[in-house]
């Protein structure tokens, strides 16, 4: 499914009232925030335009908190939201809060979402074909959320519970969707995830960090809850970060990211997906699906003046079966991009990328363009 977006309204300079009275230029060469532990919100209009949807009309929103404004160790809490409606009756929301209580002594994030939406799905594996491309219609309810406890400095435990829903339609009989016999579970089901988490971070702030390390760990259990096809088993991620500054200006970042879903019958929407904003960008989110998921990245951020900084960044990784992994399956992600920092002294960050992926043959070049609030790791 291709978009063609017609316009998006980047015109946060304009939704602060305490960005408003001054000039372009006194905002950019800024170093400080005139209420930097004031709360904020920001919200990003946008129209795009698709065969498969019609016209589309979004909204993304930010809101940015300190729990505890006088304690400066609090790190910053946000609020992401987004909502979209298209002309031909499909809709897409979600929110997504990351809370930090006083003194970071508990974590709380949660993942609420709703997607009634066609994606183009092209089988399983790393080789999949730009010509197999079918469009499938999803049904998506996904509501979960994680507890994480501070038990001493920079190590957290957390617990971690989810519920997804599932139902597809294919809008196209005859394509790679019915024919794939390595499908399982094609017409959706639900799964109930229970997990445990293990956190070491000694990043300096949780935005855009510049020194430091975080290592997550989870592992998370589908017990059999609801009987017949729908799945039960595990699912392992692992989560890896380091930063270093070279000087105020110059940080380098590294991203280790492995995920494997483990249990019979595995359903492909589980399987874990290659592309996205954060890890291998530059590639259509599911192109590429397995059992397993192997990524990395590194980035070489660029502060030029407070508000303003680029990066470049380059990574690789694959999606592979049990027992199935090949070094030669890697591909690369290369691009680069700019970020604005709406809150010089918080980090927080609006970002855009644009990255390469591979060209397979008879195919034109893989890429992507996003727009997104905060880093990519």
């Amino acid at each position: 499914m291709k978009n063609k977006i017609i316009s998006t309204a980047i015109l946060f300079l304009l939704s602060f009232k305490a960005f408003s009275q001054q000039k372009l230029a006194e905002k950019l060469l800024s170093t400080s925030d005139s209420a930097s532990r004031k709360g904020y919100s920001l919200a990003l209009p946008a129209v795009a335009y698709a065969q498969e949807t019609g016209w589309q009309f979004g909204l993304v929103s930010l809101t940015s908190f300190y729990t505890n404004k006088e304690d400066t160790i609090t790190r910053n809490s946000t609020i992401a939201g987004l909502a979209s409606i298209t002309t031909k009756k499909q809709s897409n929301f979600a929110i997504k809060p990351d809370i930090w209580s006083s003194g970071n002594r508990y974590h709380y994030t949660a993942d609420i979402k709703y997607r009634n939406f066609p994606f183009n799905f092209y089988g399983i594996g790393d080789k999949t074909r730009k010509a197999d491309e079918d469009v499938i219609t999803q049904k998506q309810l996904r509501i979960g959320g994680e507890i994480e406890k501070r038990l001493k400095r920079g190590i957290y435990t957390g617990v971690t519970a989810s519920f997804e829903n599932y139902a597809y339609t294919d809008k196209e009989p005859g394509g790679i969707y019915e024919s794939d016999l390595r499908l399982n579970d094609r017409d959706g089901g639900s799964v109930v995830f229970v997990g445990l988490s293990q956190i070491i971070d000694s990043r300096n702030t949780n935005t855009y960090t510049t020194s430091g390390t975080y290592i997550k760990f989870n592992y998370s259990f589908a017990p059999d809850f609801f009987g017949g096809n729908n799945f039960s088993g595990s699912l392992f991620k692992v989560d890896f970060r380091t930063f270093k500054s070279y000087n105020a200006k110059s940080t380098l970042g590294f991203n280790l990211n492995y995920q494997t879903l483990q249990g019979s019958r595995a359903p492909f929407y589980l399987l874990p997906q290659l592309g996205n904003d954060q890890v291998m960008r530059g590639y259509y989110t599911g192109r590429y699906r397995n059992q397993n998921l192997l990524a990395a990245q590194t980035e070489y951020r660029y502060r030029f003046i407070p508000r303003l900084a680029a990066a470049a960044f380059l990574g690789a990784g694959t999606v592979y079966s049990i027992n199935g992994f090949n070094f030669n399956s890697f591909k690369p992600s290369v691009g680069g991009g700019t970020r604005y920092f709406i809150s010089p002294k918080r980090g927080t960050t609006l970002r855009l990328d644009y990255a390469f992926g591979e060209k397979r043959p008879e195919e034109k070049r893989q890429q992507g363009f996003y727009l997104s609030f905060g880093e990519a790791f």
